[in-house]
């Protein structure tokens, strides 16, 4: 059973959510939150596999929320998915760097929110290539200062660092198989490879690693 607890301002959200998800036979609600300090207290309680997490709440906000709970220095055990009204503004950005595993706009179809809940508790990030581009679109108009490489990097053997170059370009698993003439399977391995080895949570926070590093420059080749 993938365990989820659902944050939203509006009951009436947070009940139509919940009636969505407790249809799957695989999903069980543990836990509804109304702002940002419940759901903080919800998590760690509760731990859930997954939190789908309102951004503007009263007290404390879902940016914050998400820093607390999936941010630097936490367990990483419990996933984050965002909700916004909002295709990646910048409060999606900035809940992507505190940790965050993806998004959802709040007029998500229901096959499509029973989907990502999965995507996410398995552990993936739920941003198509097409959006990791446009997530890699606001470092090039809005670069973070840049910070020191991990010295993990060192540990990625080439055709690692290949890899990550790729990704952090919005390559899927498909697309970096093609350009390097390996199969997707193996793709699969040397993703896994990265995300482990620099300790990151899905390829998504490697797309933020690799640019905010200065590893890779917005508009390279």
């Amino acid at each position: 059973m993938i365990s989820v607890v659902v944050v939203d301002d509006q009951g009436l959200v947070r009940a139509g959510f919940r009636m969505i998800l407790e249809a799957q036979p695989d999903v069980e609600v543990v836990g509804e939150a109304a702002d940002g300090l419940e759901a903080v207290e919800a998590a760690r309680r509760l731990e859930p596999d997954v939190v789908l997490m309102d951004i503007r709440m009263p007290r404390l906000d879902g940016l914050e929320a998400t820093r607390r709970i999936a941010g630097p220095g936490t367990s990483g055990s419990v996933k984050v998915l965002i909700l916004t009204t909002f295709d990646l503004d910048e409060y999606v950005y900035e809940a992507l760097r505190a940790g965050a595993s993806g998004f959802l706009l709040k007029d998500v179809q229901r096959d499509d929110l029973v989907a990502a809940v999965r995507v996410v508790a398995g552990g993936e990030a739920l941003l198509a290539p097409s959006i990791t581009r446009r997530l890699i679109g606001e470092f090039a108009r809005r670069p973070a200062p840049v910070t020191a490489a991990p010295k993990a990097l060192d540990a990625l053997t080439a055709r690692e660092r290949e890899v990550l170059g790729l990704i952090c370009r919005g390559h899927s698993n498909a697309e970096i198989a093609a350009e390097l003439v390996i199969s997707e399977q193996t793709v699969k391995t040397h993703v896994g490879n990265v995300l482990s080895k620099l300790g990151l949570r899905d390829r998504i926070h490697a797309v933020i690693l690799g640019y905010e590093s200065g590893l890779i420059q917005p508009g390279a080749s």
